[in-house]
């Protein structure tokens, strides 16, 4: 199992940056890909960008060139760098760590933290 914590979220105004952390309680190494997703009010939750243990990372369209992800592993956290932020950023975000376990996938998630941008 992994618990998540996350911290970070806020009010911020158009353009401006925001850094999202996500604190695991086991070795990130050991969880097969960690990831952000938001969830705006009456949208489908979607991924936002994501880590694989090995270092790949991907992002949605909409974020590429705004967000990095990244990690510590001293501290088991990972990050979401937030540049240039628009009022279509704002969600809930959540942390996410996938779990591959033979042919089982296990999610573990966070519990969301507010991102709010205003024009």
């Amino acid at each position: 199992q992994v618990q998540l914590v996350e911290s970070g979220g806020g009010l911020v105004q158009a353009g401006g940056s925001l850094r999202l952390s996500c604190a695991a309680s086991r070795s990130i190494f050991s969880i097969n890909a960690m990831g952000w997703y938001r969830q705006a009010p009456g949208k489908q939750r979607e991924l936002v960008a994501r880590m694989t243990s090995g270092g790949s990372t991907n992002y949605a369209d909409s974020v590429k060139g705004r967000f990095i992800i990244s990690r510590d592993s001293s501290k088991n956290t990972v990050y979401l760098e937030m540049n240039s932020l628009k009022p279509e950023d704002t969600a809930v975000y959540y942390c996410n760590a996938l779990l591959v376990r033979v042919t089982t996938q296990y999610n573990y998630w966070g519990q969301g933290t507010q991102v709010t941008v205003s024009s």
